[in-house]
């Protein structure tokens, strides 16, 4: 829906929702309770129902506080919910999850539901909201690949297939409102938290993300009972910190904001119908965004038309007056939080809760409160919890972490894969050809589920998948080899290195596995420990490095120079720059985390019952030095440093496969267009090798001279075929006048007439090149 299309919907809410209040009984009030009215009208009737103390109640969460409403063996607790609350309901609660399995986390939040419906004054539901990265992140919930490897995968469709999957493991339990998808454009591996977006490029990010929020929340205006509201974060250039530390400042310019961080929103926002957002805790131009009157305000509602909610970030309000120095007590926090365009305060009342004692001060707060309370009312209303407030158990149980969503998880992590490298076709092994096979690493034979995880039903390690892949056929053998840290957990701190003395003899005994054996699997990277979100002070997660932490490249080094043949798999939340291994390592795939069937997954690839089709969704810098390494820079940004090659060690795009595809006959339709004209062009695609496989084509444009600088080469569009050997594919894009739009020296988004570059390929740096015009209006 456009932008005016919204606005006239809108118009007509308030006319009608007026209408019938001026229609109603005396006390001109509709009621809201008549689930035929809609939301927006059921909502402002319901708002002029409350007192004061109730309206600021829906704008507060709680979160550690939930224990006041449990007793010691988790389930509810009706005389400490009543003592808690009083007769006030809430805005939200988060994470019901915690500790209790499916059939759990149901009847918790029915027996909440209950309470919050029949024992306050108003009956009004609460929402339950949940953390669901890569997959519900509660105890049994499945656990698919994280975002960075989802957008390896260049496959929408699955990336909405496994949101749905998640949606409705979720709403099954309970919850109504999923923290994700993270659209931050991962532009510094240095941070910590790349793990969590998808990649370095706003065109992919923008589609990956569109469809998540399409697969939370559905098409549709209401949200139905198998979906759940999606909150894209974090708003804004979160992905781009000084330092590489999270929640740096974001030193960048209007241009560079919306043509890079801002444009992932903005899709989701026009065309995904987003529900919420949640600010980010760092600063714009020395604003902080939970007080940025420009960005929630101008740009977000404003420009975009959003009528959603906008939740802050955990804590991100009070550190308003903690971190950001910007006002002086929590109360002043949430005035100018709550004028900024923050609706809610996540995830326990520390500010917000001096909002009724502040519109006393100040009435004219009431205006700001009312607004935001409305949109909670009406999210409500569009979930259908008045009406439905409560789930089955026994479908829940049934239905999280089920063999269809196993498969599911199955399916994604095997597309994720990304094969690096792969000489003289080493890969796939031949199980026919090796009677003793070496499993070593100290990713081996763990898991890895990576950050904003729980525990699912099962995990697989790399060990086990290969164990039962190849049963008594092939003797596998294990070592450990080396620790990356101490064993701990995501949430844990401090982080402690392992002990380098142990882990030398650990690999001594790794090399004498690897020598009685035909051919290794070698399993290294990072950890939840190396690469996370940096909270707190204790609790860091990026790094000043992007080399392997611990003894891992002596442990490499070791069982190369056994001269066995040595298939490497890396594990990581971040690129990590693995020299060495580039140049001596025969066969290299990233695979990021893949979640709980990480062993399946790999053990298909390994022995050629897949064959992997993945990208990089980010580029593998040379070193640090080489940060930042996107492909999309600016002509003046890649000149050369002295004794050093400039370029990625693995590009953006890049991913090999089994078998071999030429792609061929770039064709334009026309080679002039008029500026709001599409063009048409094409590619072949053939696959000339012996095995069926997947080919992502990648299509690109430069903007060959413009009135403000231009990226080198942009990602506009993207197909992922399979051919079968020998199968031919003509594989057509349009590109659009948006495609070739930028922002202007007036800073209006337009397309200048000249010559344009289309280029397409397999990724960003194997392309094919073709030129078209575009002419003036």
């Amino acid at each position: 829906m456009n932008k005016n299309r919204r606005w006239s919907f809108r118009l007509f809410y308030v006319v009608f929702s007026t209408a019938l209040l001026a229609c109603s009984d005396k006390k001109g009030i509709a009621d809201y309770k008549d689930a035929n009215l809609p939301a927006e009208v059921r909502a402002e009737a319901l708002l002029q129902e409350m007192t004061i103390e109730e309206k600021v109640a829906q704008l507060t969460c709680i979160w550690q506080d939930k224990v006041n409403m449990l007793h010691e063996d988790g389930s509810f607790n009706e005389e400490g919910a009543i003592k808690y609350f009083g007769g006030h309901s809430i805005g939200q609660i988060a994470r019901p999850s915690e500790k209790k399995n499916a059939r759990q986390m149901a009847e918790f939040t029915n027996k909440a539901q209950k309470f919050f419906t029949e024992n306050t004054r108003l009956g009004i539901p609460v929402i339950f909201h949940e953390e669901c990265l890569h997959g519900h992140a509660a105890p049994d919930g499945t656990s698919f690949p994280h975002p960075i490897a989802l957008a390896g995968t260049f496959d929408p469709e699955l990336v909405e297939s496994l949101y749905r999957m998640t949606a409705k493991e979720v709403r099954l339990r309970g919850g109504h409102q999923a923290l994700t998808p993270v659209v931050d454009i991962a532009r510094d591996p240095r941070w910590g938290r790349v793990e969590e977006t998808f990649g370095e490029d706003p065109y992919l990010v923008s589609r990956m993300g569109l469809a998540s929020v399409i697969g939370f929340q559905g098409r549709e205006k209401n949200i139905g009972k198998e979906s759940v509201l999606a909150t894209l974060k974090h708003f804004a250039a979160h992905g781009e910190p000084e330092s590489g530390t999270n929640c740096a400042p974001a030193n960048i310019s209007e241009r560079v904001l919306r043509e890079v961080h801002l444009l992932p929103f903005k899709v989701c926002v026009e065309e995904g119908g987003v529900r919420s957002i949640m600010a980010s805790y760092n600063e714009i131009d020395g604003i902080p965004s939970h007080v940025n009157h420009w960005l929630l305000k101008d740009v977000l509602r404003g420009e975009w038309g959003f009528d959603g909610t906008v939740v802050s970030d955990y804590y991100a309000i009070e550190e308003l007056m903690t971190r950001h120095k910007v006002v002086g007590d929590k109360k002043s926090a949430a005035i100018n939080a709550l004028r900024a365009g923050v609706d809610m305060e996540l995830p326990n009342p520390s500010c917000y809760n001096k909002l009724a004692e502040a519109v006393k001060e100040n009435p004219e707060l009431l205006k700001f409160i009312d607004a935001a309370v409305l949109r909670v009312l009406k999210l409500k209303f569009e979930l259908g919890l008045f009406e439905n407030p409560y789930v089955e158990p026994d479908a829940a149980e049934e239905f999280t972490g089920c063999e269809d969503n196993r498969k599911l998880a199955l399916e994604a992590a095997k597309r994720s894969i990304v094969l690096l490298k792969n000489e003289n076709n080493l890969a796939p092994i031949d199980r026919n050809s090796i009677k003793k096979l070496a499993v070593i690493g100290p990713n081996a034979d763990k898991v890895l589920c990576g950050g904003y995880s729980d525990k699912p039903k099962q995990f697989i390690s790399i060990l086990q998948g290969i164990q039962e892949k190849v049963g008594k056929d092939i003797e596998v053998l294990y070592s450990e080899g080396c620790k990356i840290t101490e064993d701990g957990n995501w949430y844990e701190a401090p982080v402690h290195l392992s002990d380098a003395a142990e882990d030398r003899k650990k690999i001594k005994e790794a090399v004498k596995i690897a020598q009685q054996a035909d051919a290794v699997v070698l399993c290294v990277g990072g950890n939840e420990l190396t690469s996370r979100e940096a909270w707190d002070d204790s609790h860091m997660g990026d790094r000043n490095s992007l080399e392997m932490v611990g003894l891992q490249e002596e442990l490499i080094k070791a069982v190369l120079e056994t001269g066995k043949p040595v298939y490497t798999f890396l594990f990581n939340g971040r690129p990590l720059s693995i020299n060495y291994l580039a140049e001596h390592a025969p066969v290299i795939f990233e695979a990021w985390y893949l979640g709980q069937e990480t062993g399946y997954a790999v053990a298909d690839v390994l022995f050629g019952d897949y064959n992997p089709g993945g990208k990089l969704a980010i580029s593998i810098p040379r070193s640090v030095g080489h940060v930042p390494a996107y492909y999309n820079y600016k002509p003046t940004a890649r000149r050369g440093y002295l004794f050093e090659d400039v370029s990625p060690l693995y590009p953006f795009g890049h991913g090999l496969s089994y078998t071999s595809f030429d792609i061929s006959n770039l064709k334009t339709k026309v080679d002039k267009i008029h500026s709001g004209d599409s063009l048409h062009v094409s590619v072949d695609v053939v696959n000339t090798g012996y095995l069926a496989g997947d080919e992502v084509i990648q299509l690109y444009i430069r903007d060959v001279v413009s009135s403000v600088t231009r990226p080198v080469l942009e990602l506009k569009d993207f197909q992922r075929i399979s051919l079968e050997p020998g199968e031919k594919k003509n594989v057509s894009f349009y590109i659009t006048p948006e495609k070739l739009a930028f922002y202007n020296l007036e800073m209006n988004f337009e397309v200048e007439p000249g010559e344009f570059e289309v280029m397409i390929g397999n990724s960003s740096t194997n392309l094919l090149t073709a030129t078209f015009e575009v002419l003036a209006p």
